[in-house]
């Protein structure tokens, strides 16, 4: 979930009128727009992920934006960053990072003011790294088919790794909730309804060791009786973040949303998992990077390539070369490939899409899961809901 930037590959996340979470998703000028109608594209996509992003899951914010939004001379400062620097996510996790706390617009715009420098540096050094370890529940039914189809183990390769935390499929809980239970958009605050709950544990851990991940489910969703095994695992990122790193880990918990505590203490729960054990995770741009990995995995193993808002981070030269070399790895060696992706990414400026095999209103404020290049579910954007199709 970590950004394989722009200018690398022609990840990550970036929240904004891509994925509550991530994507830089930007918005589509129209045809023959030039760099006149930039200012109102910001402030466009800053209102886009205040008024339908962040509106459900954080006040904070969706104020936050929204202000941005009305805020002339700062949508110009904002400008004056690349365009993949000024995703709302960033700015608001950058300030954050550096000690905002959950207040109105007009103390946020203050705390701006006095600490723009240090918001700019952090907004041009890091990225929109969101290590979601709930996602790992909107993909376990997908790895636990290919699995028992393959009957073998899994070899994971995350392609946006971060800080790798959504390797560990195998090593967190998950409760699966019946959409006619009538569990929660977010699940996690509180306990699960008992009725209608499919419980999975890793095997041989103790209770307690472990975050659970709730996800509220509807249509067919094919659920395992166990989670599968992974005995191999790595990842891919520009900049992997070192979960052995107070900074890095800082950063991690900033780009949590305020307002959704139990958000903060499973990815605290999952990192001390990695930490046990860090996972795999080389530095690079995953079009270069990818074949040579894919080649260290085991071959015993069942190899599936995977990525959660990534893909907006490439242009149209860089995803079709990833969907080509992701063709050949089947070919070659039976991989499988999974990808969750946001909606708004198919509205980019270079014309092309990454998910046009879903009507856009359906997928609003939701990813598209795909196995294998075939629409499989309709996945909440921090692993909180997964309706299949």
């Amino acid at each position: 979930m970590s950004p394989v930037e722009p200018a690398a590959a022609s990840e990550a996340s970036g929240d904004p009128a891509a994925d509550p979470s991530g994507n830089p998703g930007p918005v589509a000028r129209p045809a023959g727009g030039t760099a006149s109608d930039t200012a109102s594209d910001t402030a466009q996509w800053y209102r886009h992920f205040g008024t339908t992003d962040a509106l459900a899951s954080s006040p904070c914010y969706a104020a936050w934006a929204v202000g941005i939004a009305g805020d002339a001379e700062l949508i110009r400062r904002i400008d004056q960053w690349p365009h993949n620097k000024r995703q709302p996510l960033l700015i608001l996790a950058a300030a954050r990072f550096l000690g905002a706390q959950v207040s109105p617009y007009r103390d946020f715009r203050k705390f701006l003011d006095s600490h723009w420098a240090a918001v700019s540096e952090i907004v041009l050094s890091r990225s929109t790294q969101t290590n979601e370890a709930g996602r790992c529940a909107t993909l376990l039914p997908s790895l636990a088919q290919i699995s028992a189809m393959e009957g073998r183990p899994l070899a994971l390769i995350e392609v946006g790794a971060s800080a790798g935390l959504a390797l560990f499929p195998d090593r967190y809980g998950y409760e699966f909730v019946d959409a006619g239970a009538g569990g929660p958009d977010e699940p996690g605050s509180g306990p699960a309804a008992d009725s209608r709950t499919t419980r999975l544990v890793p095997a041989g851990a103790q209770p307690g060791t472990f975050p659970v991940l709730r996800c509220v489910t509807s249509g067919p969703v094919p659920l395992p009786a166990e989670i599968p095994r992974v005995v191999w695992r790595a990842g891919i990122d520009l900049n992997p973040l070192d979960v052995r790193n107070p900074d890095d880990v800082a950063w991690l918990e900033a780009l949590v949303w305020p307002e959704q505590e139990f958000r903060l203490e499973r990815l605290r729960q999952a990192i001390a998992i990695a930490r046990e054990r860090p996972p795999l995770l080389v530095a690079g741009d995953l079009n270069e990077k990818l074949v040579a990995l894919a080649d260290r995995a085991p071959a015993d193993a069942v190899l599936v390539v995977f990525h959660s808002a990534v893909m907006a981070y490439l242009d149209a030269g860089g995803r079709a070369r990833f969907r080509r070399t992701m063709a050949d790895l089947a070919a070659e060696r039976g991989c499988h490939w999974l990808s969750n992706e946001g909606h708004m990414v198919v509205a980019q400026a270079d014309g092309s899409s990454v998910v046009p095999e879903m009507d856009d209103a359906r997928l609003r404020g939701r990813f598209l899961l795909l196995q294998d290049g075939q629409p499989a579910a309709i996945t909440g954007p921090h692993g909180q809901s997964l309706e299949w199709l």
